[in-house]
């Protein structure tokens, strides 16, 4: 492609509104424009790479044995309704009439649709396992859209479902997924992990998130050092306590004492001059309306989803100081589990089984308790794990070092089980002809996403570092020659030459002064860059850089495309990945 036809709208200035690199670098380099809050249009070298993403997610998608279809974006509220997602999912959901008043939505997943077009297609055993995807447009009405195209309003997702007779036959159609996924992430050259996850609104039972490493990342994950456990904040779970049960351990008496004005954690316990770890903190949430109590100690952060997980329940909140006074009969901060309104439902952190002899809130104003037994003083309805992990904690596989880092989710896959078509009625004939629930999973990988998060894994302080499977193009020559014919004519043998070898490359041929090309060919960040001008015409080379690590060798002009060749997949091999 000759760029002096192609439209590249580069900025020189970073956005006022950009908060990540990748946001920063996607509009400066004339990939995207903002549109709207959370919507943006791709410009051509944008959808270029976003394309490439694409076409080798579904040569995955195919070579696993799965399907390409296309579904509607806009779905009809009936479907949603026989879920219960219609008023579940909340307001990321973007409802809409048409012009009789019936109700749709804009499709943030398909699940809904997929469910309902097969069950009209599928009625034996003999018809399965199937395994149906495709690539399009999702949009969530993010409640604080932000990141660019890292949390958008309307994103491109390529999302796939799988239909089995059995768990048997579930399991392995899981399992294709979540390998077509790694040599999917791998063929793209991205650094990734695959992590435990909580499937959340979509439901499910078993959940694996695949995570771009990065130093950026919204997400934290939690991964061991001696063995494969990996997952996110949300799901890691944490070993519980070695020892002793010290639920009914002997305890002095339980005793009020005032704390006048002592709400937090650190208040409190400096004031009763006792450690965080000896306190027990009480949280109140509601849980589908209905109150509950969770304890966990005072130097512990409480992992809700671990706790609504727990529960059953489907949307979790904080209670609201209305509703702490009214079960406390105090102000926040002075809610304890003894003497709590006996309809809360109390759980408690597995690791308050270590230990006895807590103090606590005494739900009542300026009061807290010391010698607070939870056998003796407080009915507690479960012990379970419900914390946060945290780097001190072992692996609770191995035991082993457990070890922080930042992470994109790029890809997530779930085993659904029988959550959809079982509401749907969604069956099929069995052997014996007795009628039985699809069994289902569902596969998602944020395709334009991957386009940022390539980026915020790779880039530098004079742009983008594409891996050269997804750059918009794979290499850019610069020609530096003036009003010289000569240099113009050997750079146009040497695109046609490029061209001829099936390699995808852009030829700055625009009449711009040699900075502003090297600049622009940095930002936009071309793998690979070929410069000619009239000194190297006249000494028989081409100048070759290679964007990722600023190396520069010369390439002979006489032999070029041998190596050319040989160094091009010398810079395909440094990223991991296999020339085409």
């Amino acid at each position: 492609m000759r760029l002096s036809r192609y439209y590249i709208p580069t900025l020189k200035e970073d956005p006022a509104d950009a908060e990540v690199v990748s946001h920063k670098l996607l509009m400066r380099a004339g990939m995207i424009r903002k549109l709207t809050s959370g919507i943006y249009n791709y410009l051509p070298l944008g959808l270029r790479s976003i394309n490439k993403v694409a076409t080798i997610v579904r040569e995955e998608m195919d070579r696993a044995g799965a399907m390409e279809v296309l579904m509607p974006m806009v779905q009809p509220a009936d479907l949603w309704v026989e879920t219960g997602r219609w008023d579940y999912y909340g307001k990321e959901l973007l409802r809409l009439n048409d012009r009789n008043g019936r109700d749709y939505c804009l499709g943030p997943t398909h699940e809904e649709v997929i469910t309902d077009l097969v069950r009209g297609e599928i009625n034996s055993y003999k018809q399965l396992p199937v395994n149906l995807y495709q690539i399009q447009t999702k949009f969530r009405d993010e409640i604080r859209p932000r990141f660019g195209l890292m949390r958008g309003r309307e994103f491109i997702m390529k999302d796939a479902y799988s239909f089995d007779k059995d768990e048997e036959g579930a399991e392995k159609s899981y399992f294709e997924m979540f390998e077509a996924y790694k040599k999917a992430f791998s063929r793209i050259g991205l650094r990734f992990k695959p992590v435990q996850a909580d499937s959340g609104a979509i439901g499910g039972d078993f959940s694996h998130e695949f995570m771009v490493l990065a130093d950026t990342g919204e997400d934290t994950i939690a991964s061991c050092l001696s063995c494969e456990f990996g997952a996110n904040l949300e799901k890691a779970k944490v070993a519980a306590p070695a020892g002793e049960d010290m639920t009914n351990a002997d305890c002095p008496a339980i005793e009020e004492v005032d704390t006048p004005g002592q709400h937090t954690v650190e208040e409190v316990c400096k004031y009763l001059g006792v450690d965080p770890s000896k306190l027990v903190k009480t949280l109140l949430f509601v849980v589908d309306d209905e109150p509950v109590a969770a304890l966990v100690r005072g130097d512990r952060e409480l992992n809700d989803i671990k706790l609504r997980n727990l529960v059953g329940g489907n949307e979790i909140e904080l209670a609201d100081e209305e509703l702490v006074k009214k079960l406390t009969n105090a102000p926040v901060g002075f809610a304890g589990p003894s003497g709590l309104d006996k309809d809360v439902p109390i759980y408690a952190d597995h690791e308050l089984c270590a230990a006895t002899d807590w103090v606590a809130g005494a739900n009542k104003g300026d009061t807290h308790v010391k010698h607070l037994s939870l056998g003796r003083d407080c009915t507690i309805e479960k012990f379970a794990d419900l914390r946060v992990i945290e780097p001190t904690d072992p692996c609770p596989e191995c035991g082993g070092k457990i070890e922080f880092t930042k992470g994109i989710e790029v890809g997530h896959v779930f085993k659904l089980g029988v959550k959809y078509s079982e509401k749907m009625e969604a069956t099929f004939l069995d052997e014996n002809g007795k009628p039985k629930p699809l069994i289902m999973g569902c596969y998602g990988i944020g395709v334009s996403r991957i386009m940022a998060s390539a980026i915020e894994q790779n880039n530098d302080e004079n742009g983008c570092c594409f891996p050269p499977s997804i750059a918009p193009f794979e290499v850019c020559l610069i020609a530096l020659g003036g009003k010289d014919q000569a240099v113009t004519d050997k750079a146009e043998e040497l695109y046609s030459s490029i061209k001829g070898l099936g390699v995808d490359a852009a030829y700055d041929d625009r009449k711009e002064r040699p900075g502003v090309k090297f600049a622009e060919a940095d930002l936009i960040g071309y793998p690979m860059q070929l410069v000619l001008g009239g000194k190297g015409l006249k000494n028989g080379i081409v100048e070759a850089k290679d964007r990722k690590t600023g190396e520069k060798i010369e390439l002979p002009l006489d032999g070029f495309v041998e190596a050319f060749t040989a160094w091009r997949k010398e810079i395909w091999n440094n990223w991991g990945l296999e020339v085409k």
